[in-house]
């Protein structure tokens, strides 16, 4: 007799052996580095909305906006973080169109965070490597410009993101080749002094199917260096947050699935019923934040909306919030601080907490 599908730890933790080795053995290990910048992609006329929208509620500022042959592409930078660039496209045909056709999605459909870019010292190299074990890429080869060499995966069929790897020729960071056009943007970041006590990009939230989970891990170490470190499991709410570091010091890539697969709406709990929703996609976006109880009731006066008051404290060693979803974005941001001697990354607590406050989406 077929038993119900359940995840557990074992299969997983089998498979992660199984991909480290095989990336050794394929001379890819120290090819991918750390998060370099994140893409998002919003419909045409919120471009300029979105990236004003997300300069209003992180410590990033305006660093120039252009244009190239296929899209208009705003960047916000922080130092110490990832760069952020919101882009429109130009071209009708995305992708990533599929993977936004969700009930309460759809009426967005060029709208998601799409691509996480990494760090690669030799992208030609990787590439062929990857190559060769039978992964393959949007473009047949890496694009070559004046300064940087690129290349990204297509979506994933388990997450709906993709993997970018950049290579610079010159001063990193340098987004503006040749063939670009600047446009004449003035973004001004609003002069509101809790903004700097938001900081860099400290992990990303991808939602995945329950029966999903460990391939979306898997896949996500076979194209990066990164492993899977562990999964807190919140069986009243059936659901897991799966985390894969890098290092301890760097940004982080969390999955979060139902320990069993959805049923129905009344049944299914909030992650299940999130993707039923939404689709596969990232859920939210957390920054480091500094003097955390004083940033959110600062947030809270400007009007800004949250899907749960803060949870956690000192005591516990770490405060976290969510936002509501922004509307030109439908990312939600997390706010988190960790005080000092938390050896950890999350607590179980907290976790139940933040998980039950998506039900508010």
């Amino acid at each position: 007799m077929n038993l119900p599908f359940q995840n557990d730890d074992k299969a997983l933790r089998e498979g992660v052996d199984r991909v480290m080795n095989a990336r050794k053995k394929a001379g890819l290990e120290g090819l991918v580095g750390g998060l370099e910048a994140v893409e998002i992609n919003v419909q045409p006329a919120n471009l300029r909305v979105a990236a004003e929208e997300f300069l209003g509620c992180t410590g990033h500022q305006f660093h120039m906006a252009y244009e190239h042959e296929h899209a208009h592409l705003c960047v916000l930078r922080q130092e110490g973080s990832a760069d952020f660039l919101f882009t429109s496209r130009k071209d009708a045909c995305s992708p990533f169109a599929a993977f936004n056709m969700a009930p309460k999605s759809k009426n967005l459909p060029e709208t998601r965070l799409e691509t996480f870019i990494f760090k690669c010292p030799d992208v030609e190299r990787f590439a062929a490597l990857q190559m060769e074990r039978g992964n393959c890429f949007l473009t047949a080869e890496p694009l070559r410009t004046d300064k940087y060499v690129y290349i990204q995966t297509p979506p994933s069929r388990y997450t709906g993101n993709s993997i970018g790897f950049i290579q610079w020729l010159g001063a990193e960071g340098d987004w503006f080749r040749r063939g670009c056009g600047e446009l004449n943007w003035k973004l001004d970041k609003p002069d509101k002094p809790h903004l700097a006590n938001v900081h860099e990009l400290d992990h990303a939230a991808t939602r995945v199917r329950a029966e999903e989970r460990d391939r979306a891990i898997l896949e996500f170490m076979e194209w990066t260096n990164y492993s899977f470190d562990f999964a807190v499991y919140v069986e009243a709410l059936n659901s897991i947050t799966n985390v894969a570091r890098l290092s301890a010091d760097d940004f982080a890539m969390v999955f979060t699935s139902g320990i069993s697969p959805f049923t129905t709406l009344e049944e299914s709990g909030p992650t299940e019923k999130y993707i039923y929703n939404y689709n596969t996609r990232v859920h939210h976006l957390a920054f480091s934040t500094v003097n955390i109880e004083e940033t959110y009731a600062a947030f809270k006066r400007d009007g800004m909306e949250f899907l749960v008051e803060l949870v956690g404290g000192p005591d516990e060693g770490l405060h976290q919030t969510f936002t509501k979803p922004f509307p030109t974005t439908l990312l939600v941001n997390e706010y988190i601080q960790r005080y000092g001697g938390f050896d950890g990354f999350f607590t179980k607590s907290n976790v139940t907490m933040l998980t039950a406050a998506t039900d508010n989406q």
